[in-house]
């Protein structure tokens, strides 16, 4: 990780961490480098938000930093992470910009830049990018006169988007009740229209964003909201989504929560069966339930593990030629359909499983045991630190021991915040509780804690 760049763009706390100052720098950057690859100096550069109150901040100060290097902008306005990936790729931009901090509060908000493949982009750009933010990069020219760029409303390509997830679903959601769980966010100009397209009868909640209630309560992090709709109203299945769209959750007909391992589980049970799961694996991170693993195994579906993050997800599907993979928050990649996680993607293919399969929600999960487990956060004053200290990784090595083969322990760093991780999966809520405590308590004893 850069500076600035985390594993999910450009990521802090609007006008304190993340400024207008740096968003027009990053704008001015971009509109130069890709503005080199053209005769004329013109790149052009879609950019989508979601629907946090800086949003609109940002937007106006890349958009000033692109024109003034030379750039066209194409504004997409409220749109998902997701559908600027496809856009750029569709129509050939060399790269897009998402505004959103994903599933933070809305005083967060972060940059995310596509490149023109759809992918995030590379590390030793945002490294360029960086430098230029701290004047390690000599000024670059400004244009001038007729090489201006301009900016243009994009509000099609969102449009473009809806219309071809509908061209995914294998069947009619007529009779089917559903209800969505938009987060004031992003979702709130895609999902409803979908599923009401496809034939749903569609309840939905969260999907009046004024600024600052995105993320509030509600979506993919908060999904109370949605169990309680799903159960009052009787519905077949519900879908929360987080601010800018790319995750979801699911909750099955009897309210119970459906989280991205059990979605992981599913489709690739499904696409096993059909022969269309490329070399039978799914991808996964190191925060996938050992009960997933247990599960895969018996179906002889075979799985990888990567570090925390879908980027790391995408690098290794695309690495090896994997079909599907995900993390148990809900970002889950279809490669054959998108670059990048996709929340009202991945519920139009859990919608496939169950039409295709003729089974209710909650019985695509029979063989699935899921393990009890337990995250902590701790903020502290140095990850590195904190991880390197002997005292630390000894009580993890005395978890280890004590769970065997029957559960685990997982230390890691945020890759967006000063906070150390600690989860553990065991066979009771209580062992959880009490391994968990246990390592916490030696990082407060050791003087980590912030």
């Amino acid at each position: 990780m850069g500076k600035y760049f985390g594993t999910d763009g450009f990521r802090g706390e609007a006008n304190v961490n993340l400024t207008v100052e740096h968003a027009y720098k990053v704008g001015r950057y971009l509109g130069y480098y890709y503005g080199r690859n053209h005769e004329d100096g013109k790149a052009n550069i879609v950019i989508g938000k979601d629907t946090r109150r800086s949003s609109y901040m940002f937007e106006y100060s890349l958009v000033a930093g692109l024109t003034a290097s030379g750039a066209d902008v194409f504004l997409m306005h409220v749109t998902p992470t997701p559908s600027v990936s496809y856009i750029v790729r569709l129509d050939e931009f060399d790269c897009g910009i998402m505004i959103s901090a994903s599933h933070n509060p809305f005083y967060d908000n972060g940059i995310k830049v596509i490149n023109g493949q759809g992918f995030k982009l590379e590390a030793q750009v945002e490294a360029e990018i960086e430098d230029y933010i701290d004047g390690r990069i000599p000024e670059i020219p400004f244009a001038k006169r007729e090489k201006i760029g301009r900016t243009v409303d994009y509000a099609m390509g969102r449009n473009r988007y809806i219309g071809y997830l509908m061209t995914l679903a294998t069947r009619s959601y007529k009779n089917k009740r559903v209800g969505l769980d938009c987060a004031n966010g992003a979702s709130s100009t895609v999902a409803k229209a979908v599923f009401e397209a496809l034939g749903a009868k569609t309840y939905v909640i969260c999907n009046d964003p004024d600024g600052t209630n995105i993320n509030a309560g509600c979506g993919s992090t908060h999904i109370e909201r949605l169990q309680e709709l799903v159960r009052e109203k009787q519905l077949d299945i519900g879908f929360a989504y987080d601010g800018d769209a790319d995750r979801c959750l699911a909750v099955d007909e009897n309210g119970e929560v459906i989280d991205g391992d059990k979605i992981l589980y599913a489709c690739g049970c499904y696409l096993s069966e059909r022969g269309e799961l490329n070399n039978n694996t799914v991808v996964t991170t190191v925060m996938s339930n050992l009960g997933l693993y247990k599960a895969l195994d018996k179906k002889g579906i075979s799985y990888e593990k990567t570090a925390v993050g879908d980027k790391y997800v995408f690098e290794n599907m695309m690495e090896h030629d994997h079909s599907l993979g995900g993390e148990q928050s809900g970002h889950i990649i279809f490669s054959k359909y998108a670059t990048t996680g996709d929340g009202v993607l991945t519920s139009i293919k859990l919608m496939e499983v169950i039409l295709e399969k003729k089974m209710k929600a909650s019985e695509l999960f029979r063989d699935l045991k899921i393990y009890p487990q337990l995250l902590e956060n701790v903020r502290v004053k140095s990850k590195p630190d904190t991880k390197a200290d002997p005292d630390v990784m000894a009580e993890v090595k005395k978890v280890e021991e004590a769970l065997g083969s029957e559960g685990r322990i997982l230390l890691r760093e945020s890759g967006t915040e000063p906070v150390i991780r600690v989860m553990v999966e065991a066979s009771t809520d209580e062992l959880c509780r009490q391994y968990v405590d246990q390592v916490v308590n030696v990082i407060k004893q050791k003087g980590h804690e912030a």
